[in-house]
């Protein structure tokens, strides 16, 4: 058994921004990501952000997981980094059953923070396993990581910001977006973004999803289906779109398993994403010393995820013991930063969600 002061579940945005507050607070981190590089989901994002300068507005993400993991490094003496290691169990008793190198190894900590993300939602219809359909993050991961095509037409089924995101990342790449389908009477993403889609003369098609997929060994084409405001077939209005790849971006799940594993507390808010742990004002779960921040505790943008990760390393630390030199005010300046980032029509879900979770917005 290892025991350890604070271990942070997660390397992600909201991971690596709780591990610098809490190093900066004194405390001795260990930090686990079951990837084989840190930065999560922000290593594959090559799009500008949005928010503030404390956000890294106008920074790609990619840049972003750079300067994330570059402020860790003058804590080197107090920080422990385990890459490829797989959390498969957390107990009541703050155990942590890890997978690393072929061998599990057990943790005890005095605090522990998940930050374990979400994982992407799919779609379910007719032969969705041919190959060549893809979550947006895979796609992401094969474009922008590894510089794989993958497919010359593709149809994206949600227009959600990560959808719309990514079917401009395919143009940029000569992928021909053949159509975005999305199932509500609304687009989802910001409109600039759909803006940049319609100008380049997708089509984006609402009250329509995917009905089936078509294909051998590969996928050759895909019929959509008109939806009506019940969210019901309507007979007759099948079109068939021909594609060789088809990308679902249709939302994501907080990853919550080892929080439901160890006994903390739930609640279902679909306005969130599904399941997240029942938290405090900061960010503590209903097990003592155990902190949620990030996806998921609620899906939301990386920005709020990076803020919510600062929050959680600061109240963490100071459970242990050892509050952060500006306590008061980093806590009022990074709870004013998520108030700023939840404003707006964009926020609207996001607000709603917090408010049936009984939390303060």
């Amino acid at each position: 058994m290892r025991e350890r002061d604070l271990i942070i579940v997660g390397g992600g945005p909201a991971g690596l921004s709780a591990a610098k507050v809490a190093l900066e607070s004194g405390c001795s981190v260990t930090l686990i990501e079951r990837a084989n590089d840190l930065g999560g989901q922000l290593v594959k994002q090559t799009h500008k952000f949005f928010g503030s300068k404390s956000e890294y507005a106008k920074t790609r993400g990619i840049d972003i997981a750079t300067i994330l993991i570059h402020d860790l490094e003058p804590y080197q003496d107090r920080l422990e980094i385990l890459t490829n290691a797989t959390v498969v169990a957390m107990y009541p008793d703050y155990v942590l059953s890890v997978y690393s190198g072929h061998d599990y190894i057990k943790f005890k900590a005095n605090a522990i923070i998940i930050a374990t993300g979400a994982s992407e939602k799919f779609l379910v219809f007719e032969n969705n396993d041919i190959p060549g359909i893809y979550g947006a993050g895979a796609i992401q991961t094969l474009m922008n990581q590894y510089g794989i095509m993958p497919g010359r037409d593709v149809v994206m089924v949600g227009s959600g910001n990560i959808g719309l995101i990514v079917s401009y990342q395919l143009i940029q790449a000569g992928v021909n977006v053949k159509a975005v389908l999305e199932a509500a009477d609304h687009i989802g993403g910001y409109l600039v973004h759909a803006s940049k889609l319609v100008r380049l003369g997708v089509p984006i098609l609402t009250n329509t999803t995917v009905k089936r997929a078509h294909g051998t060994t590969k996928l050759e084409k895909v019929d959509t289906i008109q939806l009506d405001n019940h969210w019901k077939e309507i007979e007759g209005s099948e079109e068939t779109i021909e594609c060789d790849a088809l990308c679902i971006s249709v939302g994501l799940s907080p990853l919550h398993q080892l929080l439901s594993m160890a006994g903390v507390e739930m609640i279902y808010i679909n306005e969130l994403g599904g399941m997240i742990p029942k938290k405090d004002e900061d960010y503590e779960t209903s097990m003592p010393h155990v902190y949620a921040c990030g996806d998921v505790t609620g899906i939301e943008e990386a920005s709020s995820a990076m803020v919510e990760g600062k929050i959680a390393g600061l109240m963490a630390a100071a459970s242990l013991g050892k509050p952060h030199p500006e306590f008061d005010s980093r806590k009022e300046e990074y709870f004013h930063q998520l108030t700023n980032l939840r404003q707006g029509p964009c926020g609207i879900k996001i607000r709603k969600g917090l408010e049936q979770a009984g939390e303060m917005i």
